[in-house]
């Protein structure tokens, strides 16, 4: 079997490639070299060249990827791709090649994943600290041929464990998920995860939630971060250690959790909106021929709002909704704009106030029956949700339109009324962001 033992340096922000190195092992010596500096085409931070010592003078006479891509393709062929914390390495490899219009495809072995099963019990496998507990020389830190010299030792290493060939057979089967799975994060953990709805907690190795998120299927979803090549994802991944997570039932229910769970651990990876929700309000006028309209706009030039919503399709919804069970007109219900009699598509019930058959008393007195229906809509409202199992229900608690919170019950409880689900109600706070969450829930009530 043959293996290319390599490392990549990056620029760090769009990880375009500063440097590459690959020695071809054939399990017993190294039979070729390829280290090359690489001109990124992109600046280089100061960060990067403190870390590296690679600076933007040192590459401007490097070649371009696109100069060594045959030579790293022809090392590599038929080959085994090894790194430490492999998927990093891979993937910006990997991406140089795809901006050339190259597939670039390797099976890969991680010395990160293959060092925890194959010598256990150490506290760090970061490669310089692991080089240091098993007297590693490893000279020129964080510049490619140094990293990818120490990475052949530990291999060479790995290889003399008693059961590397069943570990390596295991990792190399095309369907294990090893070298796709972060380095630090067991694969009993992932395995633990359901294929259900709820919210999943990615942490560091300390222990500290650094990423929240929902999802329909926990494990599908966490599954797509391991094969995201951006940077956020890369740099989370190689920092996650551990996944909690915890079932919901339904979607709506994981995203309440999820809302909830962001604004109470602040993860560094999970961006919090900084920005105003755009939200979207129903008010009425009249004009100067003594018709009330029901019109909306921007909830902030909005006088006396009468309902409000977070997008513009669901306040159309609603008017049109309003105006079906009245027996409005859409055009004073500003559903048709510049006509001078309604003909909307679907609304056809119109008494004809814009022909002039009905009396503005009587349409103004059915508008103000409709304002009085949409603002009795802010009534206690329960919406049921899917349970966590097929014995249990869950719950969304709404009184005088305000977001309680959500809880579980079994089926077979008994309940009479509102006030008898407090018992089971975990309470959550209401903000503008829950109610663009249970706003399209609220509309098919």
């Amino acid at each position: 079997m043959m293996y290319t033992i390599i490392d990549v340096e990056t620029t760090g922000q769009g990880n375009r490639m500063t440097e590459i190195s690959v020695f071809k092992y054939d399990g017993v010596t190294v039979i070729n070299e390829f280290t090359s500096l690489i001109n990124p085409g992109s600046f280089i931070p100061q960060h990067i060249t403190a870390l590296t010592g690679i600076d933007n003078d040192l590459v401007a006479d490097a070649p371009r990827f696109e100069d060594v891509a045959q030579d790293i393709l022809d090392i590599t062929e038929e080959t085994i791709f090894i790194a430490h914390n492999v998927n990093f390495d891979y993937n910006v490899i990997q991406g140089e090649f795809k901006r050339i219009g190259i597939d670039f495809n390797r099976k890969k072995l991680c010395t990160v994943r293959l060092s925890r099963r194959l010598i256990p019990g150490h506290k760090s496998y970061s490669l310089g600290k692991l080089c240091k507990a098993l007297d590693i020389n490893l000279v020129d830190r964080h510049r490619a041929r140094g990293d990818a010299e120490a990475t052949v030792i530990l291999f060479e290493l790995l290889l003399k464990q008693p059961n590397a060939n069943d570990i390596f057979k295991e990792f190399l089967n095309k369907n294990s998920r090893q070298a796709t799975l972060p380095p630090n994060l067991p694969k009993e953990t992932f395995e633990a995860l359901p294929d259900t709805a709820g919210i999943y907690y990615f942490k560091n190795k300390k222990g500290k939630i650094i990423y929240v998120s929902k999802a329909k299927n926990i494990k599908k979803r966490v599954l797509s971060h391991f094969y995201s090549k951006t940077k956020k994802s890369l740099e989370m991944i190689r920092e996650t250690g551990d996944i909690d997570f915890e079932i919901s039932g339904s979607e709506l229910i994981a995203l309440l959790m999820e809302d909830a769970a962001i604004k109470h651990h602040f993860p560094i990876y999970n961006k919090v909106a900084k920005r105003t929700i755009q939200s979207f309000s129903i008010f009425s006028y009249e004009d100067r021929n003594g018709i009330l309209h029901l019109a909306s706009n921007k909830t902030r030039l909005t006088p006396k709002p009468i309902a409000t919503f977070f997008n513009v399709r669901d306040v159309r919804s609603y008017l049109e909704k309003f105006c079906t069970k009245h027996s409005l007109c859409p055009k004073y219900c500003h559903l048709q704009e510049s006509v001078s009699e309604c003909s909307h598509y679907s609304i056809k019930n119109c008494k004809g106030i814009c022909r002039k058959q009905e009396s503005v008393e009587d349409y103004n007195n059915k508008v103000l029956e409709a304002i009085h229906d949409m603002s009795n809509q802010k009534e206690d409202i329960i919406v049921r949700e899917k349970g966590r199992h097929s014995n249990e229900e869950a719950f969304v608690m709404i009184k005088a339109g305000e977001y309680l919170g959500y809880g579980f019950i079994d089926k077979e409880s008994q309940i009479n009324h509102i006030d008898d689900l407090s018992t089971y109600l975990i309470p959550q706070k209401n903000s503008i962001d829950i109610q663009k969450i249970l706003s399209p829930h609220l509309l098919m009530l």
